[in-house]
């Protein structure tokens, strides 16, 4: 076994000398001389010179004292002094005060620190033969050695460029030359030792060496007790085990104090001795030939993962914050991330000031207040926790930027932990500011400075102003925050396209600040944080009334300025036919001209028969701003068609009300006017009919073989009349009249124009649908022109036949004049021949009648079979208004006799008559 004094330092160091240069102890006393007097040579400070450190150290003191009040003040002078450029060595003055302020009765801490202020240490490797005390007896420290061993440790770690964090127990004692001395003897020593030359009386001093101290320090029962305390507590800590003979592992034991160390390089994404990334398995790993408990190995892993979270957040931050596409709100958030790191980074500084600190003053501290790893796994628990939600923010918001971005970070505040939700929401502020830099943009000027396509706003440049109401102006779904609801933000667009489209369409140049009374306030954080935490109330309030104003304002415009509303009313009577007077008297000029082929008609003499006509009827009084407007159209010529089939009325619009009355809404417009036109023209040919047949009456009564055909002509007229009748009430009534009812107190009740263009679509979309225009109805539509055929070919058959009858009668007449004139005369009224002819004609009319009865019959029977398919499909409609439009259709049910599909489709009013 061997002897502590063959285990003492200098027996080691002076066999050292001995084994490096091959000489005996003789020889090599020079050399042995040198080493000890390099070995304590060192009189750098190690405590670093910084000094908001020292400044901080203060501080904690005091409120370790619980001192606050003073804490504080002492923090107001230091920010005094700071400003002050007359001192030049603030550190000093500070650390002599942090000096000053120990308790004096603290002798170990006192000694302590001046062994820190006038170190001597011993340079050693972390990876040199470990020293194994295991007898109590072995070589004590005095607290100036310990000390400067500690210092030294600290000097040698910290060239890394990153504070290390190390304890004085960690690497065991390392004796310095003055240990060697007798008790008061090396406390002397030590000061004078301070301000001498290093290399005076080192022979003298090594000579003294082993043999005094170790016979002095073995009869020193109550130093060696103590320091063999603080051996046993170091040793359990941080001195290496040695291998014991025998074990061939590859194994290497590191100690607490290296992991500490490794453990904080790898807070900063550092690599370690020990602790490195592992690419493989994508985390930090402890090295296998590392021999650690299964506790220190699970502890450091759970302590890496922090390495591994600030790399993700790393990462993420270094690419995107050179990615200039990411955007405003991209890189608020790498922003809001770096400012959360640097909260980390503070974190790691404090812990290496801790470490540095304890490094400082040594062993006295004691394992009770030293860097552990089970103090770190403790200290770091919530920046691990902020550290994983901002991992899983960075997880979440990959490939996302704008609105989207601040959506998927909004998310992540519905959470229970409060903790966690006030971290997301500071990060959703910084995220959201750039939001609300272009909504308030957007509502209050009407700008949209969009670069990177991040507002839920979109605007298209190559849209013309007469669409820019339309489609210059979008919603991007995807970049609407998520708390903001889809009504607000159908409002901000809104609010902007309403600015715009008054400066640009309108020509007004109103400033905005006169538009809308409320100011404007999005130059701060504060804002960011009313957005998500007071929807409902503040931001609901501005976004409401910049709405309600610039629409109120817009509205005004379009109906002082620009008329829309007597547009509306002029489209009302002239294309849906409202004014009467007007259209019944434009219809009797224009029937000569429009009974000719359509080719032959020209545009110039028909817009002289419209000017005609307004200025014959109450049409006359209106503005001129819209009789201007009216003007005449010539649709698409087909072959055999008449002025009747070609002819249209038009509206000419453009300006801010073509944003209203679009081209597809004049499409509409012009689908229904001839509409209504083609069945207006049946009222007309009935009502010629009527009065054929009022007028000719009492003519044709003296043709007695005319009375059937009068008589079939008259029957097949009234159902004609009837059915135009009942429909031309459904059209105008229910379908017009009620539409425009509907569509005009909405638009007295719109708050924005987008509820007037909506109610005018609604209105369109329905008289189309229920004038049976829309692709639904061709059936229908097409049976009623079929209807409306037969009433032609009525107007003609009577027309053809009144000619006949009336020639007859003509030819009658004349035949009578002369039998009478002749008499008179004293001749014969009719000679045998002229009597021949007569009868011969007569029978040829009389052989015409039966002719024309049939062709009336083959008229009602198609008539009536095409009215009676026109029910059916009338009774199977979805619109209930259609239903009850064939019930007056056939209100005496004689459709319903002729057509078994009637009797089952009615089958209702089947029953109720079955009853009677």
């Amino acid at each position: 076994m061997a002897t502590p004094d063959q285990k003492s330092p200098n027996v080691l160091l002076q066999n050292l000398c001995c084994r490096i240069l091959g000489k005996s102890e003789a020889d090599a006393a020079q050399q042995f001389q040198y080493a000890v007097r390099v070995i304590g040579s060192n009189f750098a400070p190690t405590v670093e010179r910084d000094e908001f450190l020292v400044a901080e150290k203060i501080k904690k003191e005091l409120v370790r004292q619980r001192r606050e009040a003073d804490a504080a003040l002492f923090s107001e002078l230091y920010r005094k002094l700071s400003s002050q450029g007359i001192l030049k060595n603030k550190w000093s003055i500070l650390y002599l005060l942090l000096s000053l302020s120990e308790d004096p009765r603290k002798q170990s801490n006192k000694v302590s620190s001046y062994a820190t202020l006038f170190a001597q240490a011993l340079p050693r490797d972390a990876h040199s033969t470990p020293y194994y005390y295991a007898r109590p007896q072995s070589l004590p420290l005095n607290y100036q050695d310990r000390s400067a061993q500690s210092a030294q440790s600290s000097g040698s770690m910290g060239s890394s460029g990153i504070s290390s964090i190390s304890l004085y127990a960690l690497n065991g004692p390392t004796p310095t030359p003055q240990s060697l001395l007798p008790g008061s003897l090396a406390c002397n020593y030590s000061f004078k030792q301070s301000y001498q030359a290093p290399g005076v009386g080192d022979c003298l001093r090594q000579q003294l060496g082993s043999r005094l101290a170790w016979t002095l320090t073995a009869s020193q029962p109550s130093l060696q007790s103590t320091t063999s305390k603080g051996f046993s507590n170091a040793v359990s800590r941080g001195v290496p085990r040695s291998r014991r003979e025998g074990d061939t592992s590859g194994s290497v034991e590191i100690t607490e104090a290296n992991l500490v160390r490794d453990v904080l390089y790898v807070f900063q994404g550092i690599d370690g001795k020990n602790i490195k990334m592992c690419n493989s398995e994508n985390c930090y790993k402890v090295e296998g030939k590392v021999s650690l408990s299964k506790s220190l190995r699970d502890t450091t892993s759970r302590l890496a993962e922090l390495g591994w979270l600030h790399n993700k957040i790393r990462k993420y931050t270094d690419q995107r914050s050179l990615d200039r596409a990411f955007g405003l709100v991209g890189q608020s958030f790498c922003a809001a991330l770096h400012q959360e790191l640097k909260e980390y980074y503070r974190l790691l500084s404090v812990l290496h000031s801790q470490l540095q600190l304890e490094d400082d003053q040594g062993v006295n501290l004691g394992l009770e207040s030293s860097l552990t790893l089970r103090r770190l796994l403790v200290w770091t628990y919530d920046p691990k926790i902020r550290l994983k939600t901002l991992a899983a923010l960075v997880d979440h918001c990959q490939g996302r930027k704008g609105g989207e971005l601040a959506s998927a970070v909004h998310a992540y505040t519905k959470t229970g932990d409060p903790y966690m939700r006030s971290l997301v929401q500071h990060i959703l502020g910084l995220v959201s500011h750039p939001v609300l830099n272009f909504l308030y943009r957007w509502i209050y000027d009407g700008e949209l400075e969009d670069t990177y396509h991040e507002f839920f706003v979109a605007s298209d440049p190559t849209v013309k102003t007469d669409r820019l109401w339309h489609d210059k102006y979008t919603l991007r779904k995807s970049m609407i925050p998520s708390f903001i609801t889809m009504e607000q933000s159908k409002k901000v667009l809104l609010i902007g396209k309403s600015i715009n489209f008054l400066h640009q369409v309108c020509h007004d140049q109103t400033p905005s600040t006169k538009m809308i009374t409320v100011a404007k306030s999005a130059e701060s954080s504060k804002d960011a944080a009313d957005l998500f935490t007071d929807l409902e109330n503040a931001f609901q309030e501005k976004i409401d009334a910049a709405y309600f104003e610039t629409s109120k304002y817009l509205l005004d415009v379009l109906n002082k300025k620009y008329n829309l509303l007597e547009h509306m009313q002029a489209m009302r009577r002239y294309l849906l036919l409202g004014q009467g007077d007007f259209i019944r008297h434009l219809m009797d000029l224009l029937k000569p001209e429009l009974a000719r082929p359509a080719t032959t008609l020209y545009q110039h003499n028909l817009t002289g028969i419209l000017e005609t006509a307004v200025r014959a009827t109450n049409a006359q009084f209106d503005n001129p701003e819209i009789l201007k407007r009216l003007d005449v159209r010539l649709l698409e010529v087909s072959p055999g068609d008449t002025g009747w089939d070609v002819f249209s009325l038009d509206y000419h619009v453009d300006g801010p009300i073509a944003t209203v009355f679009t081209r597809e809404c004049m499409s509409h417009y012009l689908r229904v006017f001839n509409f209504l036109w083609r069945a207006k023209r049946m009222e007309y040919i009935l009502t010629d009919i009527w009065k054929g047949h009022m007028c000719n009456a009492k003519l044709l009564k003296s043709i007695p073989e005319l009375s059937g055909v009068l008589h079939q002509c008259h029957v097949l007229a009234s159902e004609m009349v009837h059915f135009i009748h009942q429909m031309q009430y459904y059209i105008t009534f229910e379908v017009l009249e009620c539409s425009w009812d509907e569509l005009w107190n909405k638009v007295q009740q719109a708050q924005d124009l987008d509820h007037i263009i909506a109610a005018h679509e609604v209105f369109l979309d329905t008289i189309i649908a229920r004038c049976l225009l829309d692709s639904d109805s061709r059936v229908l539509l097409n049976q009623l022109r079929a209807v409306f055929d037969q009433i032609i070919e009525l107007q003609n058959a009577q027309d053809a036949m009144y000619r006949a009858a009336l020639e007859e009668l003509q030819l009658r007449l004349q035949f009578e004049e002369r039998k009478k004139q002749r008499e008179l005369e004293g001749k014969w009224g009719v000679t045998a021949s002229e009597d021949e002819e007569e009868s011969r004609r007569m029978k040829e009319f009389q052989d015409s009648i039966p002719k024309m009865c049939s062709q009336l019959r083959i008229l009602t029977h198609f008539y009536q079979g095409i009215v009676q398919q026109f029910l059916v499909l009338l009774t199977t409609s979805s619109d209930e208004s259609l239903r009850f439009l064939s019930f007056r259709l056939d209100f005496n049910e004689h459709y319903k006799a002729r057509e078994p599909r009637l009797r089952v489709s009615l089958g209702t009013r089947g029953r109720r008559s079955s009853h009677m």
